[in-house]
């Protein structure tokens, strides 16, 4: 798989099972994306069982970007989303996912570097992992 301008960086923030992310792999592959970025996953990295999860996304794995800070693994890009389900008092524009597809596309189109932002799956990003946000992506549960 070649990767386009258009392919966000998907930030995994202290991802806490090798599952998910091989999971998360899984899925971006299947989707055309092909940036995942590791935030300090709890069970390090490499993990045997990203790679047994992933299923034929591999190599998405192989590829994969790791950073111990959230602010290490957003540097080089011009635009970050970050995904939360909780309302929060944070001063940054909130969208939903189809506006924030639709202004990452643009960015990614005019050269910027684009990521998207996941927290660990237990309670989600942390306030001081948003505020490197530009935007919130608003996911109701």
């Amino acid at each position: 798989m070649v990767t386009t301008p258009l392919s966000p960086a998907f930030v995994l923030v202290r991802p806490q099972m090798g599952e998910n992310i091989g999971a998360a792999a899984r899925a971006m592959w299947n989707f055309g994306c092909d940036r995942m970025r590791l935030v300090a996953p709890r069970d390090g990295w490499p993990n045997p069982k990203a790679v047994a999860m992933a299923s034929g996304a591999g190599r998405l794995l192989d590829d994969a970007q790791f950073a111990e800070t959230t602010d290490a693994a957003v540097a080089d890009c011009h635009w970050v989303v970050a995904t939360t389900a909780r309302t929060r008092g944070l001063t940054k524009p909130v969208m939903s996912p189809e506006a924030a597809m639709a202004e990452a596309a643009a960015r990614a189109a005019a050269g910027e570097r684009v990521a998207i932002l996941f927290g660990p799956e237990r309670a989600g990003l942390e306030n001081d992992d948003i505020a490197r946000a530009n935007a919130i992506i608003s996911v109701p549960v």
